[in-house]
């Protein structure tokens, strides 16, 4: 895939950067295009128009991704107690600007250990195993109403996808709120149907989440959505279709709410009132 006239659907094996540029001439939507349709389209719009920039913070868990799934960019230990001075923000801007990762010693050494602690995961590990699948392949196809899809897929095996992701806690309840609050019952759905559409997962084939904290003793938790996420995800995706082609069309992005808008309390704050005062 060299330029967007040579686009067609199916699975590539480009760069990170190739991919997040969108090559699809007009547009494509992303998974993460459409959790943010969900919420507000003119927030997507902005977006859209003003590509976020790398952000340092996100270094940590691309580092993890190169580790652990042996595909990413060059990790490049900048061995120096402070990173403040003249010269060695220099060099930090320098690998930057390479295309590379700066990692201090401490961050290095920390996912070296998750690594390990992964491999010792029965069933993380046997997701993973080298050669059972292909790291970091992006996917473009087309829908029948016109919308192309993109998706990068961290590891991608005959029968699944696996994505894997970094995580304060990998407590039940912690990853309940995550999935919720990140969109990821979206990404399953979104990921799914390009996959299957394109034949390179059964219907029947699975999405597995590979939960990690970055914290020791670095517990993995393997996980699979419910159904009814998968059913909540994959209407949230229609609604976000439906948006995307209604604003591509007229060309107005709404936001919240364009008129005057009645706030009430939350549930639980009149509830409590109510308690309080009868």
């Amino acid at each position: 895939m060299t330029t967007a006239a040579e686009v067609e659907p199916g699975l590539y094996d480009i760069s990170a950067e190739l991919y997040h540029s969108d090559p699809i001439p007009g547009g494509s939507l992303s998974s993460t295009g459409a959790r943010r349709l969900t919420d507000c389209p003119a927030r997507f719009k902005y977006f859209l128009d003003h590509p976020e920039p790398y952000k340092p913070e996100f270094e940590f868990g691309t580092a993890a991704h190169t580790v652990i799934l042996g595909n990413g960019p060059e990790l490049v230990v900048v061995d120096e107690k402070r990173w403040d001075t003249d010269e060695t923000k220099a060099r930090v801007a320098a690998i930057r600007a390479a295309g590379n990762v700066p990692l201090k010693a401490e961050a290095r050494q920390r996912i070296d250990d998750m690594a390990e602690a992964l491999a010792r995961h029965p069933e993380a590990s046997d997701l993973l195993t080298p050669g059972s699948g292909l790291a970091e392949q992006s996917a473009f196809w087309q829908d029948d109403n016109g919308i192309w899809h993109r998706t990068r897929f961290d590891w991608l095996r005959p029968e699944e996808i696996v994505d894997y992701k970094t995580a304060r806690s990998v407590h039940p309840d912690a990853l309940q709120k995550a999935v919720n609050e990140h969109g990821y019952h979206q990404q399953d759905d979104f990921y799914r149907k390009v996959a299957i559409h394109l034949g390179l997962i059964p219907p029947t084939g699975s999405f597995k989440f590979i939960f990690q904290e970055k914290q020791p003793p670095y517990l993995v938790t393997v996980a699979e959505l419910d159904f009814p996420a998968r059913v909540i995800g994959a209407e949230l995706n229609d609604r976000a279709l439906y948006t995307y082609a209604m604003c591509q069309a007229t060309g107005h992005w709404p936001a919240y709410s364009e008129g005057t808008t009645h706030i009430s309390l939350p549930p639980w704050v009149e509830r409590k009132y109510a308690q309080e005062n009868s």
